[in-house]
């Protein structure tokens, strides 16, 4: 595996850090969390656990974080997922990490900037999205009852800026970082934010913004934001159940079309000119509600209309859908996601006696002892 010999220690949080952590360890790193109690009657919240493992320290303690610090130099790569000023209270910030291990790369994960006026601030996905413009680009533009005025932007769950623009962003910095240790045999700090990571994937839209006919109207009347009739989400006859269609390219319409038993003659125009749209989504309205969506399928599976059905997780999971991890490599593979449907949390403390074994060769009671809830180094005996 690609990341097989790196050792990476986790502060737990949730979402984007743990994300972060797991692309690590799905590709072979060693991980190990670093939990805040050592309470096993109480699931953790924490999902994002696989090939992970866990000790409890406390690090608000001089003993707990004395037996944190130990394990630095042993270390390749820090997940910081705490608000900025955290570890700097606590004493362990990048710079007294950094003097104990020349070669660690401490990835700090925040929602905001570290500067500007949210730096300070309390925030979550939502308004992540907000602040970095994307938000403003999300969600239809129909005017509904009873003010006759479009809702407003549609949030889109967490996805964008939890897992997009923060876990994966901030995996993608471990590996420039990585990259360039290999080459200065030096590590460094990675500060990845939700914000600049989501406005970073809106590149090209925010561009588009800028260019006639792309996105430059208002959310929602655009070509890709669900302006566009033959870019959108149909319902079919079957309530609830919805075909997905972006055909988009002049021959991937003549499919559709073709499918759905329509031309020209029944939107009155060009497929591309704007006037005709409200007749055509109405035309393509009323086709897919004549049907089915399992009959759509059965039309539309294999050929190249760009039009496919709307899965639910639920449905995927029932006909054995295979969850896989998020790239394939022929020479350095991933460890296999075994049974991705099944909800599996990591007990503080699972696993980790093992890791500090194989890291640093340490015993617990010869070594090191647990002190209330968090593990502690255990004192050599004075003569």
């Amino acid at each position: 595996m690609a990341l097989n010999n790196l050792r990476v220690l986790e502060l737990a949080g949730l979402a984007p850090g743990p994300f972060t952590g797991l692309l690590l360890a799905d590709y072979g790193a060693s991980v190990l969390r670093i939990d805040k109690h050592q309470d096993t009657s109480t699931p953790s919240p924490d999902v994002l656990i696989r090939n992970k493992s866990s000790i409890s320290v406390n690090l608000k303690s001089h003993k707990g974080k004395d037996f944190f610090l130990s394990l630095i130099p042993t270390a390749d790569i820090l997940i910081d997922p705490f608000r900025p000023g955290v570890l700097e209270k606590l004493g362990l910030s990048p710079s007294v990490l950094c003097r104990l291990n020349p070669r660690l790369i401490v990835a700090r994960l925040t929602g905001f900037r570290r500067d500007g006026k949210y730096a300070s601030m309390a925030g979550h996905d939502l308004n992540y999205l907000a602040v970095s413009g994307i938000l403003s680009m999300l969600g239809p533009s129909d005017a509904v009852a009873p003010f006759n005025r479009p809702l407003p932007p549609s949030p889109p769950g967490n996805i964008l800026g939890d897992f997009a623009g923060g876990g994966l962003t901030c995996f993608a910095g471990i590996l420039i970082a990585l990259v360039s240790r290999a080459q200065t045999g030096k590590g460094q700090i990675v500060e990845a934010n939700m914000v600049d990571g989501v406005s970073y994937l809106g590149t090209a839209p925010r561009l588009s913004t800028k260019i006639p006919g792309q996105w430059d109207r208002a959310r929602g009347e655009n070509l890709t934001d669900g302006g566009c009739p033959y870019y959108a989400v149909y319902e079919c006859k079957d309530d609830g159940k919805y075909m997905a269609v972006a055909a988009l390219e002049d021959r991937f319409f003549a499919a559709l079309a073709k499918g759905l038993d329509v031309g020209e003659e029944n939107w009155g125009g060009k497929r591309d000119d704007r006037a005709c749209w409200p007749a055509l989504k109405r035309v393509l309205q009323e086709k897919f509600r004549s049907m089915t969506r399992a009959e759509w399928e059965g039309v539309f599976d294999g050929t190249d209309a760009c039009c496919t059905p709307v899965l639910t997780h639920a449905e995927m999971e029932a006909s054995g859908y295979e969850q896989r991890a998020a790239v394939m490599l022929t020479e350095t593979p991933s460890l296999p996601v075994e049974d991705g449907w099944t909800v599996k949390t990591l007990q503080p403390g699972y696993g980790g006696e093992k890791v500090l074994q194989e890291w640093l060769g340490w015993r617990k009671e010869r070594d090191y002892i647990q002190e209330g809830w968090g593990l502690v180094k255990k004192e050599s005996a004075k003569l």
